[in-house]
């Protein structure tokens, strides 16, 4: 197992905990703090070359963090219909 993926599956496991506390702000300020150090290991094990393990961890992250890719989508939905 190399580097970047351990590193990525205590992020995981990290997200999971996390998400399992109670929080006033529905977890948004923990959500920011995961995209900030998630993002970086993703690309890291992307650059690593295990292209499927970093799709498997994407689509963990994605189900982890689903609100703010939802929220990303809606914007991105009014921005590009904007247009029309």
């Amino acid at each position: 197992m190399t580097l970047p993926l351990a590193l990525c599956l205590v992020w995981l496991i990290s997200a999971n905990l996390i998400g399992m506390l109670p929080s006033r702000d529905l977890h948004w300020r923990a959500a920011y703090g995961l995209i900030a150090i998630g993002l970086p290991l993703l690309l890291w094990l992307v650059w690593s070359g295990d292209w499927v393990a970093s799709l498997l961890i994407a689509l963990a992250a994605g189900s982890v963090l689903r609100w703010p890719l939802i929220y990303l989508a809606r914007w991105l939905r009014r921005k590009l219909g904007a247009g029309r």
